[in-house]
């Protein structure tokens, strides 16, 4: 399996996708809103795209759609209740659902609401575990729940999806937000060694070519995995003077979302 990720250098900071079949070379496409960037990468690897999969409605996720399908003919793909908001789905997908490219790709759909509560993951059948994350699961941080969402939702996802996956799963998120995701984990818990090291490699950073993170990874300096950590709760007792001394995880969650709402 080769995942190609794609900067779309936009305001929003997305990152696009394409995960290709080696043997065959074809291509299924992830939230393609950089349609041009989308089909050039392809012509330039010689694939060709024959499926689309938007992992939620969001329209800086799925902008591209139409030129992509134009272009290519590809089948688009979403949540199987996310139809009346994304035109043209060709095939809804639950989660256990399996999306196949070429020969040699195997896909699982994870249906991992929160960000919005039509939200698919795609996890890896591979020797090297990944996970395309879309909005739900950013390097550092987790996705909003402004549009549609639910953080207790949100929570739930983390909880008893994201966190059961693989320490070694590669993290591939929707947008960019790293940078200011580590600076908001070191407003949360100064001392976290691992946010400290990692900071300086992606401050001011090439996003085109910036670090890919693993599950490990995120459960040192992603604050929303971190949800027992004592130095997160002090803190986080200080702007919720009301919060019990042991909060459950849930509330530290929601808690935390608050905060990175506004920060």
């Amino acid at each position: 399996m080769i995942v190609e990720r794609i900067w779309t250098g936009n305001s929003l900071r997305n990152f696009n996708y394409l995960v290709a079949c080696p043997e065959t070379g074809e291509a299924l496409a992830i939230d393609p809103v950089d349609h041009e960037k989308c089909l050039s990468t392809a012509k330039v690897r010689g694939w060709h795209i024959t499926q689309l999969l938007n992992t939620h409605e969001h329209h800086d996720h799925t902008a591209g759609n139409a030129a992509v399908v134009a272009a290519t003919g590809a089948k688009v793909i979403a949540h199987h209740r996310a139809g009346s908001r994304i035109p043209g789905v060709d095939r809804g997908v639950a989660a256990g659902d399996l999306i196949r490219v070429g020969k040699t790709v195997e896909l699982e759909c994870m249906d991992t609401p929160g960000h919005t509560m039509c939200h698919i993951c795609l996890r890896s059948h591979t020797d090297q575990p990944a996970l395309l994350s879309g909005d739900t699961l950013f390097n550092a941080g987790a996705g909003n729940c402004h549009h549609g969402g639910d953080p207790v939702a949100l929570y739930g996802t983390f909880v008893s999806q994201l966190a059961t996956l693989p320490d070694d799963t590669l993290v591939y998120p929707g947008h960019d937000y790293i940078e200011n995701n580590l600076r908001f984990t070191l407003s949360r818990e100064p001392d976290n060694a691992a946010a400290q090291a990692m900071l300086p490699q992606v401050t001011g950073h090439d996003p085109a070519t910036s670090v890919v993170t693993t599950l490990a990874q995120e459960k040192q300096f992603n604050t929303f995995f971190r949800l027992a950590s004592p130095a997160v709760i002090a803190k986080l007792r200080e702007s919720f003077p009301d919060l019990p001394e042991r909060p459950d995880p849930m509330t530290v969650f929601v808690k935390l979302r608050e905060l990175r709402n506004s920060w």
